[in-house]
């Protein structure tokens, strides 16, 4: 195997070919999985939007490749979409710092 990532995976993933390693659990996530994304208090677009983000925050090649062909065909621009990716990198950026206020309070525990 000379690479990770290979497009024809996903049709693996969507085929249910997981499902011949514990087929309860794979179908217990299917019918998750398809509810959670169905259209709801949030709309598909946004859902997708949102999946679009977390995969990026989370570097799912798979899930980019999956999520950025779902948002095309939900008819989101090339703008939306770096939008959200923008706002998750934003998120990251400002949770990284947040959690620098633990460093400071050591900091000034400790000064003299």
């Amino acid at each position: 195997m000379s690479e990770y990532f290979n497009t024809s995976d996903l049709d693996k993933f969507n085929n249910g070919d997981l499902a011949d390693l514990h087929k309860e659990h794979w179908d217990n996530f299917i019918n998750y999985y398809g509810n959670v994304m169905a259209e709801g208090k949030l709309s598909v677009r946004t859902k997708a939007l949102i999946a679009l983000a977390v995969a990026h925050a989370e570097k799912c090649p798979y899930c980019i490749d999956a999520y950025t062909t779902k948002c095309l065909d939900l008819g989101l621009s090339k703008e939306e979409m770096m939008e959200a990716v923008h706002v998750v990198s934003a998120m990251q950026a400002g949770i990284t710092l947040v959690t620098s206020v633990q460093m400071k309070n050591i900091i000034d525990d400790l000064e003299f």
